[in-house]
């Protein structure tokens, strides 16, 4: 099972910045897209950005889209979301996993809460 830890939440104001960071283990990470997912109170965690294995294709989410880049370090087993110009619908707790169109894993890590507010 693949196991993942989210970092770099934290509170901004709307028009803010924030780099997300998600490090993987217990898989081979360079063969496998991964994604980011965010969730929010009562809501079901939703894909906000994705990442080919190998082509570096990327796939966003479209209130999102513009705005945060995903990309990944297979030398480090890690991978970011810049997320730039954040607005409060932003926030939510945001999580990572393998896969570029669904959840490869059923373990999830504790994700990273991130906060948009003036």
């Amino acid at each position: 099972q693949g196991q993942f830890v989210e970092s770099g939440g934290d509170l901004v104001q709307p028009g803010g910045s924030l780099r997300l960071s998600c490090t993987a283990s217990g898989f081979t990470f360079s063969t496998y897209g991964m994604a980011w997912y965010r969730q929010t109170l009562g809501k079901e965690r939703e894909m906000v950005a994705a990442v080919a294995k190998a082509s570096g294709a990327t796939n966003y989410e479209e209130s999102v889209r513009g705005r945060f880049t995903i990309s990944k370090d297979n030398a480090k087993n890690t991978v970011y979301l810049q997320m730039n110009n954040l607005k409060t619908e932003d926030t939510g707790v945001y999580f990572c996993n393998a896969g570029f169109k669904n959840p490869v894993f059923t373990s999830w890590g504790k994700g990273t809460q991130v906060t948009v507010s003036s």
